[in-house]
């Protein structure tokens, strides 16, 4: 775990708001040049690389994590300079009165914060009732004139908390969701060095997961993979919530079950699972997983998915809450399922009926 939480850290202090990840791009693209044989970008932006397997013409596996986040956009300046916003993604206006933010101007990150009026002042249908999205407005402390020159209509936002290490090895800030993730799949590269593996391994830091699951949608068509997985988050047992829906926060991953996992690829990774000695849980999910695995699944002619997820508290928020031992038994169980993966293993996703 030694490089895994400097690097996760690293990746929660950056931009990348749905459809404008190139910041987190960058710094992904690095920490993976020396672990895999190639990079490439596809053109929409995901950044797709690839570890060789042995043998000639080995079958592919695709390790789909988003590096999207969810974050807000211009909409508007207003008599006096500040900025009127509208959510990217799943924003709850409940937790951004008071928000530190980035504004990503042109000329680089403009620092404010995100004000709320005072309640006397709203209309009388809104007193006494948390401010909608429409009220609130960011302050970036300079006068209209300099507002106007710097910030544009359309330049993107981004939460700018600091990460926070809490008791039990747990980390706190906005982006872990999915940055949680992709710091699992790079520590399951770094696992794999110098470990053979039969299969061809191309993981995917996708673009968009959080309004169009573009990523998800359009790299497998250059990937070209036999299986797929998303990994992801899920939501934790916490306040108020403590249901069929969360997982235990810290007890080890989940195993996604639903529509958008393959049975006998859910059989094979907990397998897997159990021979590591990888705690995990199941979680359900009735209809779709919210996760990348909802485009892969249906990509041409349909691709074998399954979901692993990190459970996480407070999703959406500044205040996300993870198990870096989540993140570390998600690399764990990622390398050594790659590692025992034959082949062979195509033949009975063909005649699983």
């Amino acid at each position: 775990m030694t490089d895994l939480k400097p690097f996760l850290k690293s990746l929660m202090r950056l931009p990348g708001v749905s459809g404008y990840e190139s910041p987190v791009r960058d710094a992904i693209r690095a920490e993976w040049q020396p672990l895999v044989d190639e990079l490439t970008v596809s053109p929409i932006g995901s950044l797709h690389g690839l570890k060789r397997g042995a043998g000639e013409n080995p079958p592919r596996l695709m390790l789909s994590t988003h590096m999207d986040a969810i974050g807000l956009m211009v909409t508007g300046i207003t008599p006096g300079g500040f900025l009127r916003i509208f959510r990217v993604g799943g924003v709850d206006p409940r937790i951004l009165p008071g928000m530190p933010v980035a504004i990503q101007t042109q000329t680089g990150a403009l620092a404010g914060v995100i004000a709320a009026p005072v309640d006397r002042l709203l209309p009388a249908s809104a007193r006494g009732k948390p401010v909608r999205l429409e009220h609130l407005l960011i302050d970036t402390g300079l006068p209209e004139a300099d507002v106007r020159q710097k910030v544009r209509v359309g330049d993107e936002v981004a939460f700018d908390t600091q990460p926070l290490e809490l008791s039990g090895d747990t980390l706190v800030g906005h982006t872990l969701d999915n940055r949680a993730s992709v710091a699992a799949v790079t520590e399951c590269l770094r696992q794999l060095q110098g470990v053979p593996h039969a299969w061809d391994v191309v993981a995917a830091a996708t673009v968009q997961e959080e309004e169009t699951l573009g990523g998800a949608l359009t790299s497998p068509y250059s990937i070209a993979p036999q299986l797929a997985i998303a990994i992801d988050v899920t939501h934790a047992k916490g306040p108020g919530a403590s249901d069929w829906r969360t997982a235990p926060l810290g007890e080890g991953i989940t195993l996604d079950w639903g529509p958008n996992t393959h049975p006998l690829l859910f059989e094979s990774l907990r397998d897997a699972a159990d021979a590591l000695e990888v705690p995990y849980s199941v979680s359900v999910y009735p209809s779709g997983s919210g996760t990348d695995a909802m485009g892969l699944q249906i990509v041409g002619e349909g691709i074998p998915t399954a979901v692993i997820s990190l459970p996480l508290r407070y999703m959406h928020t500044p205040v996300e809450l993870i198990s870096l031992k989540d993140v570390a038994r998600c690399a764990r169980l990622l390398a050594g399922w790659i590692s025992r993966l034959q082949p062979e293993f195509l033949d009975k996703l063909t005649s699983w009926e």
